[in-house]
Order: structure tokens, then sequence, then C-alpha cells
């Protein structure tokens, strides 16, 4: 209590032996935002020295309801009346993975779960005469259906990724596989999968360590935007 008392009486001193803020230089005399600043500043006063502190008189109550309509008026010109959005959208709240409005300006990633339960990114095979990221865009509308209007950023793949080695029936390795990555940015629409793939999620970067396999996790990450 003697600490608040202290802060609160040296707050007082310190702001009434300062220098007054030369409000006639920066405002247009007689505008709206001197008007405002007035009586901001007639409200911190109040504030530091009592309730009573430069109280209007009688006369000057038709003129204050006029400061104060001018000044609401001006807030409401500049949108400060406006309710500001929330940080947290519902989609977080509800944990609604299939939702793009999550996460606010955080990079999501589309993740399908295939027939064998694994997590990964749309992908597809490469037909004759075919070049990468043309394959890229028909595997891509493929898999994840053509309600999703979404573009290659470039030609250039940004990554590959090697899957482990497996072995044949009779014990010979199969054909090396590897499997390009290419950017790309929905700008409208939402996944339908396909047939063939149970799910799909948008995710984070951080978020995708968790679905998929450690293998392909370390094969993927430094491709992935932290942010």
């Amino acid at each position: 209590m003697f600490e608040r008392a202290y802060y609160s009486y040296q707050a007082r001193l310190r702001r009434a032996l300062s220098n007054p803020f030369p409000y006639d230089f920066y405002f247009k005399q007689g505008s709206i935002l001197e008007t405002r600043f007035n009586m901001e500043e007639q409200k911190r006063e109040r504030r530091a020295f009592g309730p009573t502190f430069g109280k209007e008189d009688d006369f000057d109550k038709e003129r204050a309801a006029a400061n104060r309509a001018a000044a609401q008026q001006l807030a409401e010109q500049e949108g400060e009346s406006e309710e500001m959005m929330p940080r947290v959208h519902p989609s977080d709240e509800a944990r609604d993975y299939k939702s793009l409005d999550r996460k606010g300006k955080r990079n999501l990633y589309l993740l399908l779960k295939d027939a064998n339960d694994a997590w990964r990114f749309p992908q597809g095979s490469v037909e004759k005469g075919e070049l990468l990221h043309q394959a890229a865009q028909r595997d891509m509308y493929a898999e994840c259906g053509e309600h999703m209007d979404a573009w290659i950023v470039s030609r250039n793949p940004i990554g590959h990724y090697k899957p482990p080695m497996t072995l044949s029936p009779k014990g010979s390795p199969f054909p090396e596989q590897v499997t390009f990555f290419f950017k790309a940015h929905i700008m409208q629409g939402q996944c339908r999968p396909a047939d063939n793939v149970k799910d799909f999620a948008w995710l984070t970067k951080q978020e995708i360590e968790s679905y998929v396999d450690k293998h392909y996790w370390d094969g993927i990450k430094d491709i992935l935007s932290d942010h």
C-alpha cells in the first residue's frame, strides 16, 4: 500500500513539474484534433490530480458536449470505434485442420493421408513427354480435386526426397524413386481429395513433424518455411 502511494505521488509530482506539451505547434487552433487532445489531456490530469481538477464551469457544459460530439465523430471517421478482429480464429479453437483460416499469417501446407495411412504431400507420376512442373500441376488436381484454384510458382523444383531403399521378395532392390517438390499457392477454393485419399489437413511446418515418419520429415523439413 505504501509503495503504491509513493509511486502515485512521484507520478503526480513528475507531471506537475514537467513542461506542458506544445499542442499549439502540432495542432491547428480550433481543430477537432486539438479538441480531442485537450479532452484526453484533461482525463490524464484528473487521473493524476483527482476528478475535480480542471472542472468545467456551468457555462461550458454546452461547449463541452459539442467537443465530445466532434471528437466522437472524428473517432468514427478514423475507425477507432471498429472492433478489432481477434488474433485467434474460431478454427484454431475448434482445431479444424481442414480450414485455411487457422494460424493467422503462418504458412499452411496441404498434407494427404493415403491408403496406407501415411501422411505426405500431394504427389504422382510423370507421364511420357511431360515436364516436371506440368506433372506436378496435373497430379495436384488429380489428388486434391479441381475445386482448388492453385498455381505452380516456378518450373524449377524447390527440393527432392528419396525414400528408403526397399527389397523385392527375391531380395533384389527396387529401382530408386525420387520425388521432386514444387511450390504452389492456393488462391481460392478448398481441397476435395480423390477416392484413394483418406483425409487431408492444412498444417504448419511444426505440426507436420508429428504427422509424417522421421525419414520423410528429415527429407522435407529444410524446404519448408518456419513462419
